[in-house]
């Protein structure tokens, strides 16, 4: 498998301060390129990138069940290594972040075992981080239990 290639998404965000504090302060990423309506952010070496949204206009987040909880659809992140997962979601408990689902893992002894963890920046925005027990089993087909 070839090395991954560096995505770029950008999000709405209600405010462009608020969203630079929280992607800074709690999520560690490096502010890039910036103006009064956007701000760029390394995110494990991808570019997130937020816009200002003005306000009423809603997001509108939508559901899907997966093993029992309800997904935010739509939503991003980024896969990690075990370990920084790991350290991710302990900052994130000690940030008192709230989590639409807690961290926890998936598809214990299977091929696709991963860890994962779900919750919405301040603007609403979903955001997921998982990891793989193999990295290289990323794309690997797991039947649901």
């Amino acid at each position: 498998m070839q090395k991954p290639r560096p995505f770029h998404i950008a999000v709405p965000v209600r405010d462009i301060e608020e969203a630079r504090k929280f992607y800074t302060g709690v999520m560690g990423c490096e502010e890039g390129r910036s103006d009064s309506h956007w701000i760029d952010f390394n995110m494990y070496g991808h570019q997130y990138v937020v816009h200002y949204k003005p306000t009423g206009q809603p997001a509108s987040l939508h559901h899907n069940p997966v093993d029992g909880y309800e997904v935010p659809v739509p939503h991003c992140g980024v896969v990690l290594q075990w370990k920084e997962w790991e350290d991710l979601a302990e900052k994130l408990r000690r940030a008192d972040i709230k989590f639409v689902i807690e961290p926890y893992v998936r598809f214990k002894g299977l091929p696709g075992e991963q860890a994962t963890l779900f919750f919405l920046d301040p603007s609403g925005n979903a955001l997921e981080f998982k990891a793989f027990r193999n990295p290289e089993n990323l794309f690997a087909k797991t039947q649901a239990l």
